[in-house]
């Protein structure tokens, strides 16, 4: 980077850097900006810059001059990509290239795209060895329990399940899904909750084992779990579910904050390689297609920036949206119609271009009662 006047950086998961390199004046430089070590650049932060809307964005992004919000940086042009984990897709770093007062060098687009490839490889294999540990673990606690039970990644992902418990979750049976890229979705969104809290309680204690209810397939009430987690080389690798049991620590009930949340001020969604922002009311609903999540705006179709509907629901817990079913959100305020179908299904039928007929899942049919007042 010395003929370019630039530097590279790479970040942790917070845009906290954790080291760089580059020459020496340009350095010196970056150091003056605290463009430096263990300084943070997320967006909340920072405003927008290289580093932290890659942590927002998936895919390199590219932030030129008066593009950065802060205007001591508007001498700077910066290119960033994040690297995720390939198991729960959050973001774990960020690699980027900045220069002073110069154009990045050709090649800094390819040599991002290469070092996140190399990265992402490493984590592939890692992921595969510890679907293989998922399995024996199975395997191995079926032989001592005769409950329904299934092995889950961290992002609640199942890598396999016996029949029952597949039959619950909604997944094929007995077939084991080592490789991370085919891994099965449920779509039970308390069985995520679950497995995420099972994760922070066994980063302190690895003896921890935890138990709830969650809503599983097939079932108007809810079912009893047991967790437990699985650790590889001292690192959590997911968890083993037993179903009907309610062995361990109770889970507490989702905590209310004292105080309102702020409601988001905008949604993030992607056209190419630009952002868009979305105001809230733009927005008529929210559809998830695999680790994808499409936004249905007067703009059009857009994918958002986040993945998971999980996390968009929990963003706009506060405002004007609410979840129907495992695969929509939507904007209360867009509704245009109710359907009733011969069955007693109910469908809402949204205000966006196409009228486009959102369905409403069975348990979650009184919650929108009550929402609509009907």
């Amino acid at each position: 980077m010395g003929d370019h006047s630039g530097i590279v950086t790479v970040t942790d998961a917070t845009g906290r850097i954790l080291a760089e390199w580059g020459d020496q004046a340009t350095l010196t430089i970056a150091t003056d900006a605290n463009l430096a070590p263990w300084f943070c650049w997320s967006e909340c932060a920072a405003g927008t810059n290289g580093m932290g809307t890659a942590l927002e964005a998936h895919g390199p992004v590219l932030i030129r001059g008066a593009e950065h919000w802060c205007q001591a940086f508007h001498n700077w042009v910066c290119a960033g990509v994040a690297v995720r984990d390939v198991v729960t897709r959050e973001p774990i770093a960020v690699l980027n290239i900045s220069c002073w007062r110069n154009q990045l060098p050709g090649s800094a687009g390819s040599w991002l795209a290469n070092a996140v490839t190399k990265t992402q490889c490493t984590l592939r294999r890692r992921a595969r060895d510890s679907g293989a540990e998922l399995v024996a673990a199975y395997t191995q606690a079926r032989g001592r329990s005769s409950a329904a039970l299934a092995a889950v990644d961290t992002a609640g992902k199942v890598v396999i399940a016996d029949e029952t418990a597949s039959v619950l979750m909604g997944v094929p049976a007995s077939t084991p899904a080592v490789d991370a890229s085919l891994r099965w979705n449920p779509g039970l969104p308390e069985l995520i909750g679950a497995a995420r809290y099972a994760s922070k309680q066994a980063a302190h204690n690895p003896d921890w084992v935890g138990s709830t209810q969650i809503f599983t397939h097939l079932a108007d009430e809810p079912t009893s779990i047991s967790i437990r987690p699985v650790f590889l080389s001292g690192h959590l690798i997911g968890n083993l579910i037993s179903f009907g049991l309610s062995d361990g620590e109770p889970l507490p009930e989702p905590e209310r904050s004292a105080h309102p949340r702020v409601q988001p001020r905008r949604l993030v969604a992607m056209r190419d390689n630009r952002m868009v922002l979305l105001r809230l009311s733009e927005v008529s609903f929210a559809e998830s297609e695999g680790n994808d999540v499409w936004l249905s705006t007067d703009q059009g179709r857009l994918r958002a920036a986040s993945q998971g509907l999980e996390k968009l629901d929990s963003e706009l817990a506060d405002a004007d949206f609410l979840r129907v079913h495992r695969r929509y959100v939507v904007n209360l305020s867009r509704i245009r119609e109710i359907e009733k179908g011969f069955k007693g299904e109910m469908f809402l039928v949204m205000d966006d271009r196409a009228n486009t007929m959102v369905p409403v899942s069975r348990r979650n049919a009184p919650a929108v009662r009550r929402a609509l007042d009907i």
